[in-house]
């Protein structure tokens, strides 16, 4: 690490709007014990929230945007995008080359915080995903301009507290929204039907719902442990003149792939639309 940016467990870290993903990985943090609860700041718009959540986390929670900036090493914007260029303008005075700025708005750009902040302040953009609640998110990141090898692996040792991470030219970061920031919204109806359906045949609602959620952990695990192609994984369950023909047959005449690919297409262009404003 560089002389002017503190390893992870040297560093103080704010996050800026601690709301549903803000407070996601705040306490992913603590949860992992990545960072001591003296080194973690956070804000809320609300004094009252503010002190709730500072009894309940353990650390020091406030409305001051500014002074958590100030005496942060690593500043995480939480806020909604629309709500960034108020805050940036707000923390401005804090922003300095030594600082490093992570921001998980959607569709932000990074080259749009790094004109809002002024100084050349390194920015890296993040997209996790809400099962970062449990440790078993996606986050994606981008560089911005003065984003330094250290400043990377600072941002991806932060992340990895909440799951995998992965880094994508900026490019790609609305694609990364539509895919795996939405995504797990489809998953749950994907589940909810095989839930549903459990039921048609017979099965009580309970046991239908726990069969098609560990079913659908279970088939995410055998792809991502053992590297298969999903078409692989698939045809290995597949038996000639079997049952799971006769339901893939179904599934193809519904139009379930191309219905997917175009939810991830939608999502991304909206994504891209929020970018342009």
């Amino acid at each position: 690490m560089a002389d002017n940016l503190p390893n992870l467990s040297g560093a103080r870290v704010a996050v800026l709007g601690a709301g549903k993903m803000g407070g996601i990985l705040l306490q992913a943090f603590l949860k992992q014990q990545i960072l001591s609860p003296e080194r973690l700041l956070a804000t809320v718009a609300h004094a009252e929230r503010a002190a709730a959540l500072s009894a309940q986390w353990g650390i020091q929670v406030s409305n001051d945007n500014l002074s958590a900036a100030d005496a942060a090493d690593v500043i995480l914007l939480g806020v909604k995008p629309f709500q960034v260029p108020a805050l940036l303008e707000e923390i401005r005075p804090a922003l300095t080359p030594e600082k490093l700025l992570i921001s998980f708005a959607a569709s932000v750009r990074t080259e749009a915080i790094e004109r809002a902040a002024v100084e050349e302040v390194p920015v890296i953009r993040a997209m996790p995903n809400t099962p970062s609640m449990l440790g078993a998110g996606i986050s994606a990141l981008c560089r911005g301009r003065y984003v330094r090898p250290e400043h990377m692996e600072l941002a991806e040792s932060l992340f990895a507290a909440v799951g995998r991470t992965v880094v994508v030219d900026e490019k790609h970061m609305d694609a990364v929204t539509g895919l795996s920031a939405s995504g797990p919204a489809f998953i749950y109806i994907i589940l909810e039907s095989l839930a549903e359906a459990g039921v048609k045949v017979g099965l009580p609602r309970d046991i239908a719902t726990l069969l098609a959620a560990q079913t659908t952990f279970g088939a995410a695990k055998m792809v991502l442990e053992t590297g298969y192609h999903p078409a692989l994984l698939k045809d290995a369950v597949t038996t000639p003149a079997g049952c799971t023909i006769d339901g893939i047959l179904e599934l193809e005449e519904g139009g379930l792939r191309v219905t997917l690919i175009k939810a991830v297409m939608r999502a991304s262009q909206r994504a891209k639309e929020l970018a342009a404003g």
